[in-house]
């Protein structure tokens, strides 16, 4: 599996950003995804998280009410909407396929993961 992130750039304070990760194997089999950033000299932490079927969804307290995750499975693919960006948000932010189909908080669920695509946010 192969997981293809994209959408991030360069965006003012308080503006928005919709991130897209791409799946090489059909989302629809069964399998949550997941958001995950690190910053420079930070560790990776949880974003965002979706159930197979997106009815379940987790966030981070950070980001609770400025962030939205969704998915299309018909086109393999989840998206971050990122509204709200403080200069805090700036992270390469990274997405991820569940082993199973919840919507986990926890890395170690996860076994594929993309290569990211950098946020940055200015002040």
């Amino acid at each position: 599996v192969q997981l293809q992130a994209s959408g991030g750039g360069l965006v003012q304070a308080g503006g928005s950003l919709r991130l897209s990760c791409t799946s090489s194997k059909r989302t629809g089999s069964n399998n949550g995804m997941g958001w995950f950033r690190q910053a420079p000299g930070k560790e990776r932490e949880f974003v965002a998280a979706i159930s197979w079927r997106g009815s379940s969804t987790s966030y981070a307290d950070s980001v609770k009410g400025r962030f939205t995750i969704s998915r299309d499975n018909a086109k393999s693919t989840v998206y971050l909407q990122m509204n709200s960006l403080n200069v805090e948000d700036t992270a390469n932010y990274i997405c991820a396929q569940n082993r199973w189909s919840g919507a986990d908080s926890d890395s170690l669920r996860y076994a594929y993961w993309g290569r990211g695509t950098q946020v940055t946010v200015s002040s």
